[in-house]
């Protein structure tokens, strides 16, 4: 054991997970840490709201697919996180959150900077701890980062006050850890393993959907397995894309009420739906729900999702991993010739429409045009980490992943995402080419954090689409309630090239095809942070 602070020992318990960056924004009640940090080898990413320090550190994780850790002070520094938190909470992010506190003497008396941000972020986060005795420092850290990165995965809070932080202990980090109230289920039931198997040997139009947990449980590789050994198509939910690669014969787009007419075909056609990692949101159960003929074989972490959207035959709880390799295993029992589907395969890709891209006025680019010609360039390993809005629909339906990663916010639709998760998740692999994908409504709510680029030279390329509307809630306006335009103009916005040049960051406009070429041969040569402006037309329509 040695003798140090809390704060020293706070740090210590980070590098002996294998943390070496964090993202945060200091302030006085968690100065203690921030004075030790100087001290370690970690680094530290200063962003400029703490909000971008969750968004980073989302990113950084589903990189990684570990935990990645964010820092604010008390009050209105914990609670600006809030969102951050709530996102990365809806899309199964494993993240832990630390935030400095006022003195335990003082809690409860409306201090300076005071706020409840254990209870204040309890209904976003798979635990929480309020640090109040000292000793308790190496135990609350180890069982925090078990937590967030077991089971369903997700955010961790640790509240930490200002005198705990100074405090002295004997410090010694666990090994192990055993909590008796949390276990989570890894291994699949032997005799559902048995019986989804037969299903899929069975099925005459089986059908795989790819969702998110293929990524967080580290399963994509060996759903790809799956697909391949039984000629199963594939189809994918937003936050699946790239699981399956969108070149591969048996991927059949993403499903949806943004999804392409494939996919569509796909579920509302097949007779097996195997949902792997899926928890099937309102926008992406529709057309499941007019079937009464099908055999559904959910597997998934939670339990607590299965049977929740879509009546399931064969449910299997379990790490999505581990699942498909016991699927794998049950299939080498296998003696008779292993299904093809040929048939069936046909059917869908007769249904494949790649819809022509419709020329647009003078002086703009189409989105979609610009995102198919973004995948010329893009080397393999890319990853595209999409903002919330049209854009980001745009990019899903038009993007090519084939060893590459789609990031966006799915659950929660939080805007603002795009840029500091693609901080994060160019930190976390810095070999890949990053490049964050905004409309100009999201862009500037995260427009300072292309100071943290510069200052850190994080080199995520910016792509803003610019069309001077909030454009998804102009589209619902327009076809939902008669075209009653309101508070959706972005009137008053700055020129975005010259605020990146007011940050000394290489940029261009472009209103035109040519130019647009131009533009993105520049932004994916550069080494550097580049931000490319692309004028879109005003009333475009996504796909609503």
């Amino acid at each position: 054991m040695e003798r140090m602070t809390v704060a020293e020992a706070m740090t210590k318990c980070l590098e002996a997970e294998g943390i070496t960056e964090i993202f945060g924004y200091p302030g006085a009640a968690i100065c203690p840490f921030y004075d030790e940090l100087y001290k370690s080898n970690i680094k530290h990413v200063l962003v400029r709201h703490e909000v971008n320090a969750g968004h980073a550190a989302s990113g950084y994780a589903r990189i990684t697919g570990k935990p990645a850790v964010c820092v604010a002070t008390s009050g209105p520094g914990a609670l600006n996180l809030i969102t951050a938190i709530a996102t990365a909470y809806m899309d199964s992010v494993p993240m832990v959150i630390i935030t400095g506190q006022v003195n335990s003497d003082q809690i409860g008396r409306d201090v300076f900077q005071e706020a409840d941000i254990t209870g204040s972020a309890e209904p976003f986060v798979k635990h929480s701890y309020l640090l109040k005795r000292p000793e308790d420092t190496a135990e609350v850290f180890k069982r925090a980062f078990y937590i967030a990165g077991t089971g369903r995965r997700g955010p961790v809070l640790i509240d930490v006050p200002c005198d705990i932080q100074k405090a002295e202990i004997d410090f010694e980090y666990p090994e192990t850890v055993d909590i008796r109230s949390y276990r989570p289920s890894s291994k699949g039931n032997g005799f559902q393993i048995k019986r989804a198997v037969n299903a899929m040997l069975k099925a005459e139009k089986p059908l795989i959907i790819a969702g998110g947990g293929l990524f967080t449980g580290n399963g994509a590789e060996l759903m790809k397995k799956l697909a391949e050994r039984l000629d199963i198509p594939v189809i994918s939910t937003l936050m699946g894309l790239g699981a399956m690669p969108t070149d591969s014969p048996l991927y059949f787009g993403m499903l949806g009420m943004h999804g392409c007419e494939s996919a569509k075909c796909a579920v509302n056609n097949c007779d097996t739906l195997i949902l792997l990692g899926a928890r099937l949101s309102d926008r992406t159960t529709a057309p499941i729900f007019r079937k009464s003929d099908l055999t559904v074989i959910h597997i998934d972490i939670d339990p607590a999702e299965i049977g929740k959207t879509v009546e399931t035959n064969v449910p299997i709880v379990g790490d999505i991993s581990i699942v498909l390799g016991q699927l794998l295993e049950q299939l080498d029992t296998v003696e008779e010739t292993l299904p093809k589907h040929d048939l069936w395969k046909k059917t869908l890709d007769e249904s494949r429409r790649d819809a022509p891209i419709k020329p647009v006025e003078k002086g703009y680019v189409n989105p979609k045009w610009f995102i198919r010609e973004l995948n010329k360039y893009l080397p393999t390993r890319s990853i595209v980490v999409a903002d919330v809005g049209e854009n980001q629909f745009w990019t899903a339906a038009n993007i090519e992943l084939k060893n590459g990663r789609l990031l966006t916010s799915g659950g929660m639709g939080t805007m603002g995402y795009s840029l500091p998760a693609a901080m994060g998740a160019k930190c976390a692999e810095p070999n890949a080419e990053v490049i964050a994908v905004c409309g100009d409504g999201s862009f500037q709510m995260e427009m300072p954090e292309l100071a943290t680029l510069v200052q850190h030279d994080i080199a995520v390329k910016v792509i803003v689409m610019r069309n001077r509307y909030l454009g998804m809630v102009r589209e619902f306006q327009t076809n939902c309630y008669g075209n009653r335009l309101y508070a959706v103009s972005l009137d008053g916005s700055p020129d975005y090239t010259k605020i990146a040049d007011a940050y000394g960051i290489e940029n261009m406009l472009v209103d035109g095809e040519e130019a647009a070429v131009e533009g993105i041969k520049r932004l994916t040569a550069s080494k550097k942070p580049f931000l490319l402006e692309v004028a879109v037309p005003e009333l475009l329509e996504t796909i609503l």
